[in-house]
């Protein structure tokens, strides 16, 4: 069963005889909640093509949602059912592309997209949708943004809707999630044997943990506490600076991440941390994306 947001609460006055609904897939963890009274948005609604991609500049109250979502389902699958719900409601579909299609790197960098923790953008692996529907007040428009990012996925939404109708918003979710020890996280340890756990966040240069909570290491812990015969190699890598200092400050990331999962209860003897520094990327280094792609924390099931 998918959670349903109605468009009739996210745009009132917007009601019809059978209130169409947003569907946001199961498991999704709320990561980002922004409310912009009165301002403006850049609606993309075609390709970059050596340049950020056309856009219709909108007015009115622009908010900005973000959802992680455990078991990694494919970008399309996500906003298939988004698409068919602007569709029922007569809006009309300016824009949906993927990845390359929409201009990769220009079109991810042309729009507004949240930074990482809140939203992660795979350039090989996300799909983009646009949607306007004109009224007497003025437009109402949709744009969603879906990835997939490791094991996990990435939804954003961006709603404009005429001034004067201010959508109500709370606070992104802070508390643990309770993800249990069965989703994608876990799903990918058992299979793959290793797993980029996302949401680790530090300070440049430093190896100190920014957030008080952190999802992942949630669900690492438990799927720990599940089975005491289960150990885990914790490695941090990175893509820039000296190879020494580098791999010192990648292995105190790493412990630190080991501290988190001991004061979680889990023995530091099924623990290991290890620096690997930049001697083991998954990107190009030569962009943005790929140097936040290889700036990461694993956890490493031993043998796997």
């Amino acid at each position: 069963m998918r959670r349903l947001l109605p468009l009739a609460l996210l745009w009132p006055g917007l009601a019809m005889a059978q209130p169409p609904e947003l569907p946001i897939p199961d498991g999704a963890v709320r990561t980002a909640g922004i409310l912009r009274e009165a301002d403006a948005y850049a609606l993309p609604t075609g390709p970059a093509r050596d340049g950020p991609p056309p856009a219709t500049q909108l007015q009115g109250d622009v908010r900005i949602e973000a959802w992680r979502i455990a078991d990694a389902p494919d970008p399309a699958r996500i906003l298939a059912p988004i698409r068919a719900a602007m569709e029922r409601a007569g809006f009309e579909i300016l824009l949906d592309c993927a990845a390359e299609g929409c201009g990769g790197f220009d079109f991810r960098y042309g729009t507004e997209v949240l930074p990482p923790p809140e939203m992660h953008v795979d350039l090989g692996a996300f799909r983009a949708l646009s949607a306007r529907r004109d009224g007497p007040e003025g437009a109402v428009a949709v744009s969603a943004l879906a990835s997939r990012a490791g094991p996990s996925a990435f939804l954003q939404l961006v709603t404009v809707t005429p001034g004067g109708e201010a959508m109500p918003i709370t606070a992104p979710a802070a508390a643990r999630p309770g993800i249990p020890a069965s989703n994608g996280l876990a799903s990918a340890l058992m299979r793959e044997g290793h797993v980029v756990l996302d949401g680790i966040d530090f300070a440049p240069g430093s190896a100190e943990l920014r957030a008080a909570e952190i999802p992942a290491l949630d669900a690492l812990a438990a799927w720990l506490a599940a089975d005491p015969s289960r150990r885990l190699v914790v490695g941090h890598t990175d893509l820039t600076g000296p190879l020494d200092a580098n791999i010192a400050l990648s292995r105190r990331r790493a412990e630190a991440v080991q501290r988190r999962l001991t004061e979680a209860g889990i023995a530091s003897a099924r623990l290991e941390a290890h620096g690997a520094g930049w001697l083991a990327p998954r990107a190009p280094n030569a962009t943005a994306e790929g140097r936040a792609a290889n700036r990461r924390v694993e956890a490493v099931v031993p043998g796997g």
